[in-house]
């Protein structure tokens, strides 16, 4: 019962698995920077379609209930990707520090933003992992700093410099559970034989060690599903590059199997796929820890 309590063992654990997924995905040449390259448009698309404006509205509702206010604030957005929050923020009339490491969504990005006037949105396209926070001048430099579903999470460590930027708010949301993707469930029984089961994920290192480390925090876990469109050779591709970052062959035999089934399954060629699963959100008070009504306006 007491290593539940010790925070030494917590960050170690954390950092082991974090660690062993790194190096799974470099074992199968999976550059987290990078991976989402190949499909930086179509991700662009969703983002930006009514689904996905309904559901970027809806956290950002969630944000402002919990007293986040956005005019004439600095938010710093890491893995910004084309600015699905980005845009919305400096709607809003915040001005945004947009961190993104591909540079398709950087270009997309850069799209996204160029109707606001200069110095709203300032684009870094660099991974947070390199940027030193102290020489860049970004310790508690921002009002806010939001992170969202961004592969930096995987360590403690990245969480304090995450911290570190932030003046008032720390927004960090993350799986909390592995994603249902149902083409993945389609296809794992026919490389594998067997059933896909759901692994939690590692939200609950972030929630234990927020609370072990003394922090004032909201968190809400909710199930989100969104439906997406691929044609069929951005679905092979994204149903390889997925069995190599769970260890599997991504050789002829395989990709062969999944092309055969892709063609039978979607003669079509567009593959419609459903992504849900349950999703948290933790909003870290560091100004202002006490509980926050809608009366305290």
């Amino acid at each position: 019962m007491n290593d539940f309590f010790n925070e030494e063992l917590w960050e170690q654990e954390w950092k082991n698995h974090g660690d062993s997924i790194m190096n799974k995905m470099n074992k199968a040449g999976i550059t987290p920077a990078k991976a989402f390259d190949y499909k930086a448009k179509s991700f662009n698309e969703q983002s930006f379609n009514e689904e996905g404006r309904k559901r970027t509205t809806r956290i950002i509702n969630w944000l402002e209930g919990q007293g986040v206010q956005f005019d004439n604030t600095s938010v710093l957005d890491i893995g910004a990707a084309s600015g699905v929050f980005t845009v919305p923020f400096a709607e809003r009339g915040a001005r945004v520090t947009a961190v993104e490491s591909s540079l398709p969504l950087v270009e997309l990005l850069g799209e996204n933003t160029a109707k606001f006037t200069e110095n709203k949105v300032d684009i870094v396209p660099t991974p947070f992992e390199d940027i030193d926070v102290q020489s860049k001048g970004w310790s508690h430099a921002f009002d806010l700093v939001f992170v969202s579903m961004c592969p930096v999470i995987y360590n403690w460590g990245n969480v304090e410099k995450i911290i570190r930027c932030a003046r008032n708010f720390c927004y960090i949301s993350m799986p909390a559970d592995s994603t249902e993707y149902s083409l993945f469930n389609e296809i794992w029984p026919i490389v594998t034989g067997s059933t896909l089961k759901k692994k939690p994920m590692e939200m609950g290192y972030l929630l234990h060690l927020l609370y072990l480390k003394g922090y004032s925090y909201e968190s809400l876990i909710t199930r989100e599903t969104k439906t997406m469109e691929l044609s069929r050779e951005a679905a092979l591709q994204e149903i390889m590059n997925w069995l190599r970052s769970q260890g599997q062959p991504a050789d002829d035999r395989n990709l062969k199997k999944v092309a055969d089934y892709l063609d039978r399954t979607y003669p079509s060629g567009k593959v419609v796929v459903q992504q849900s699963g349950r999703f948290g959100k933790v909003l870290i008070r560091l100004k202002d820890q006490s509980m926050y009504t809608r009366e305290d306006l």
